[in-house]
């Protein structure tokens, strides 16, 4: 099957679709009039039953995906945020404050951030960076890779290529240390560097006029319809779980280093094999910060290869991006967008549909609409600790059963979708027994314009790409700096973690 619909709500609600605490807190919120009703008090019933149904809509009703509750929340902490300047971010750099080049200047959720150097790895002796973030307390490696694309496969290629990803991830919860897989893509659009630099380095002086004017224009034109892809690959696994393995392998970084080294040895043979990644690069601290910067700004990319190119001539260029400057000059966090640099980005979250979604579906919501549009998309695979995914699975068919029997007892007939979600509750117990792996996959879509163009208008036009693939996108309103970061920044960082797990 390329269609995958075996997903169900993270979780199932045990009374009439409602979570514990909402039940408890309607509950609690209903005794008062009760009260008043046994004191046949009807103005005060009246009262009572007004602040019932407020206290409903602040709990219940959900609003663009969060309820009454969660928006005063948040409102509130961004406008703290704000008011104490914490939604604003200077580099060092900017100030010309810069201590130490190789020290991490990075906005919002990446302000933990810390890259070491890796013992040499491979026949290259390369040494691959591996990101500690103090955050959320955890440790990341990512890989610079290459895949040919599921567009012109057919039924069957895209099935194989489904149950290649469902072995790697089973495959990475067996080791019981990565909690969480991201798969990277950005869609940039094409500067015309390297081609730039091949004509300079290939031209022929001799050639006609004509022919070199001819050259010119088509690569002008050319360069403007193209876009070039970016895909990288990250695992994370939490200190929790490292420290207790790094020190078998001597401890501290190193320690630590040499776990993931043996992590990354085992995930590539699934890359190179049954996902059919050609290339599966491990990026060093240097690759990871122009992979950085070039997420914060992807204009900076053309003068990179520039000087790239111009080092093999002259030893003195330094084509390497410090990291105390890998991240932009300045940064906003704004309420419907997040402001780096010269640049805006908004970002969507990815509701999968009822019916399923067709493997390689996502390709229109990374196809730019305008010029000088950057789109990035991430597709997070976390992955439920086995005792957790059991407890979770058994709570869920707890509540369907629950739910179910409150539905039969007060005569309300059981929707077709109710039924659904009833049955795919009870599949996931055989599903866990079987081996499998209990994944809460989402994902996060943004889309990234220079200044001069409409962030508001992007924002739409990213919606609009997100519906034609036939998903529901949802605006991450006040968090698009660190939905920003999730989405387009391979440095390990997501929306599923607060802390250590």
């Amino acid at each position: 099957m390329t269609v995958y619909d075996d997903y169900q709500r993270d979780r199932v609600g045990w009374f009439f679709g409602l979570s514990g605490w909402q039940f408890s807190a309607l509950a609690l919120g209903s005794l008062p009039v009760f009260w008043s009703v046994s004191r046949e008090a009807w103005s005060a019933v009246g009262i009572f039953a007004l602040v019932w149904a407020a206290v409903f809509l602040l709990v219940v009703v959900p609003v663009k995906g969060r309820s009454a509750t969660g928006w005063l929340t948040a409102s509130t902490a961004f406008a703290v945020g704000g008011l104490r300047g914490w939604t604003r971010f200077r580099s060092k750099a900017s100030k010309g404050a810069v201590e130490d080049l190789g020290r991490v200047d990075l906005p919002g959720v990446l302000q933990g951030v810390e890259i070491h150097d890796g013992p040499p790895h491979a026949p290259t002796q390369d040494r691959v960076a591996v990101i500690q973030d103090h955050g959320t307390r955890t440790w990341s490696v990512t890989a610079a890779v290459v895949h040919p694309g599921v567009g012109m496969m057919d039924g069957r290629e895209r099935h194989d290529q489904g149950l290649a990803l469902t072995e790697l991830l089973d495959a990475c919860a067996r080791t019981e240390l990565i909690d969480e897989v991201l798969i990277m893509v950005r869609t940039v659009p094409d500067d015309g560097a390297e081609r730039a630099e091949y004509v300079r380095t290939h031209a022929s002086p001799s050639a006609p006029a004509l022919s070199r004017q001819i050259n010119a224009e088509m690569g002008e034109w050319l360069t403007r319809a193209s876009v070039r892809t970016e895909e990288f690959f990250t695992i994370c696994v939490p200190e929790s779980r490292l420290g207790r393995e790094a020190r078998e392998h001597g401890g501290g970084v190193i320690g630590r280093a040499r776990v993931l080294y043996e992590l990354m040895a085992e995930v590539e043979s699934h890359l190179s094999g049954g996902l059919d990644m050609g290339t599966v690069n491990w990026l060093t601290s240097p690759e990871l910060a122009l992979a950085c910067r070039t997420g914060f700004a992807p204009g900076d990319r053309a003068s990179v290869i520039a000087a790239v190119a111009e080092r093999e001539t002259n030893p003195d260029v330094e084509a390497d991006i410090p990291w105390a400057m890998a991240g932009p000059s300045g940064s906003d966090q704004g309420m419907r967008h997040y402001s780096h640099d010269a640049w805006n980005s908004v970002s969507v979250t990815v509701r999968l549909p009822e019916r399923g979604a067709v493997i390689g579906a996502l390709a229109p919501v990374l196809t730019p609409s305008e010029v000088g549009e950057r789109r990035s998309l991430v597709v997070a695979y976390p992955l439920v600790d086995q005792r957790k995914a059991d407890r979770q699975t058994q709570n869920s068919e707890f509540a369907s059963g629950i739910g179910a029997g409150l539905r039969a007892r007060a005569g309300i007939h059981t929707r077709a979708r109710q039924r659904n979600a009833e049955a795919k509750a009870e599949q996931m117990d055989a599903k866990l027994a079987r081996g499998n792996a209990m994944i809460v996959p989402y994902a996060v879509a943004t889309v990234t314009v220079p200044k001069t163009l409409s962030a508001p208008e992007a924002g739409r036009r990213l919606d609009a790409s997100v519906r034609r693939a036939g998903f529901a996108p949802m605006r991450l309103d006040i968090a698009h700096g660190a939905a920003f970061a999730a989405s387009t920044i391979p440095l390990g960082s997501c929306l599923s973690r607060r802390g250590e797990r």
